[in-house]
């Protein structure tokens, strides 16, 4: 068909081309009204709605990405885009549904383990084990926080923290977060995010200059024993996380082992990097004997 040809077709009315667009004519009046798809033209006198044959393609394009479960946002975001920029638009989207998933399939692994009473079979699937680490010097950010609120506090506090590593001598070590207590949707902590650092004396005068900005402080995290396991990045995500300190719970108490401090989350891996079944942090607690 030639664009003279286009412009001269035949308009189609909003029930020839819902036959033709497979959808229909409510599904058409939808995606108009969200701005996905206009009709050509609207008749002023009648209200009619009609559609340019032309039109087919992007209707049945709105339609498929429906059927991924795509925000009506992010399908406006795609649909606007071209070639290699609205596959990516796709493909990115595609990464969070998975990874959502992931973070799911490991959810509902816990809450059968629970609902079970199966929670000892459910543990075994996590491997502990015992590691001796320094003392080290660390810059910290302490904030009460719900169980919601808390990764993106996490991924915040560590990203300026990292930052201000760079005046404190270089990042000595794997970024981690303590729980000072329980953080979950009823209570908040607080947690405290912890970057060591190599120059003890440059970490002091850091901390002078932020006052009490963020809660921020110096302090040098004791030599301890850790009791931990690694778990992926799936299975970070709340509550599921709790069947990784639970088990670590477990083993401790068949080994004769008390906790010596408060749990904590060392993360050890590059987060945006990782995907969901990529190992990317130890769930740890320092231990002594009873």
């Amino acid at each position: 068909m030639t664009e003279d040809d286009t412009v001269h077709e035949e308009p189609l009315t909003i029930g020839a081309f819902a036959a033709r667009a497979r959808l229909s004519a409510k599904a058409l009046r939808l995606y108009d009204r969200l701005g996905l798809l206009a009709p050509a033209y609207v008749d002023e006198a009648s209200g009619y709605r009609y559609y340019r044959t032309d039109q087919v393609e992007r209707a049945r394009l709105v339609a498929l990405l429906r059927q991924l479960d795509m925000p009506l946002a992010r399908i406006a975001e795609v649909i606007g885009a071209e070639g290699a920029e609205a596959a990516g638009l796709l493909a990115a989207y595609w990464a969070d549904v998975e990874s959502r998933v992931a973070g799911q399939r490991t959810l509902v692994e816990y809450l059968r383990g629970r609902l079970s009473g199966r929670s000892s079979e459910m543990y075994g699937k996590f491997a502990v084990e015992t590691v001796d680490v320094p003392a080290r010097v660390v810059i910290t950010e302490t904030r009460h926080t719900l169980a919601d609120e808390l990764p993106a506090w996490i991924g915040a506090s560590l990203g300026r923290l990292e930052a201000a590593a760079r005046e404190c001598g270089g990042v000595a070590g794997a970024p981690f977060v303590v729980y000072h207590a329980e953080v979950s949707m009823e209570s908040d902590g607080p947690a405290e995010a912890c970057v060591p650092v190599a120059d003890e004396a440059a970490a002091r005068a850091w901390a002078e200059r932020q006052g009490r900005a963020r809660e921020t402080r110096v302090r040098v995290e004791p030599a301890a024993r850790l009791a931990y396991t690694r778990i992926t990045k799936a299975q970070v995500a709340h509550p599921q996380i709790l069947a990784a300190f639970e088990a670590v719970e477990e083993w401790m108490a068949r080994e004769g082992l008390e906790m010596a401090g408060p749990c904590r989350e060392v993360y050890f891996a590059d987060w945006m990097a990782a995907g969901p079944e990529d190992p990317v942090c130890d769930v740890a607690f320092p231990v002594r004997a009873r």
